[in-house]
């Protein structure tokens, strides 16, 4: 099941929980040497394992235990500056995102929308 296709959080949990499960296990590492390892109480990844909500902490503990930290760079890789930042400031990101003003006519009387 690819996680595009899932469509409920809850699902999504579950789908990575089980999938957690499978690379743990494909490592012989049993849940109390994991959580061991990661830092974490086992009922703790029995919850992740489970498909419930926790930390993003215990994730990324359990993540770096399973060597899946080097992953998450072709999720979310470092962001470059696009070429409209280049031109406004060279080598700078943006801290923020931001939208186009409107310009609001100030000379004309603010009125309700139900109002003629």
């Amino acid at each position: 099941m690819k996680f595009q296709d899932i469509h409920h959080d809850e699902a999504v949990l579950e789908e990575l929980g089980r999938r957690l499960v499978q690379l743990r296990i494909g490592m012989n590492l049993t849940q109390a040497e994991l959580a061991r390892k990661a830092g974490v109480g086992k009922r703790t990844l029995e919850r992740v394992e489970a498909g419930e909500t926790t930390q993003t902490r215990t994730l990324v503990r359990i993540f770096r235990e399973l060597d899946l930290l080097t992953k998450l760079e072709i999720v979310l890789p470092e962001p470059a500056a696009r070429p409209r930042h280049a031109i406004q400031k060279v080598g700078q990101i943006p801290q923020r995102a931001t939208r186009k003003k409107t310009n609001i006519d100030s000379t004309e009387e603010w009125k309700w929308g139900d109002e003629r």
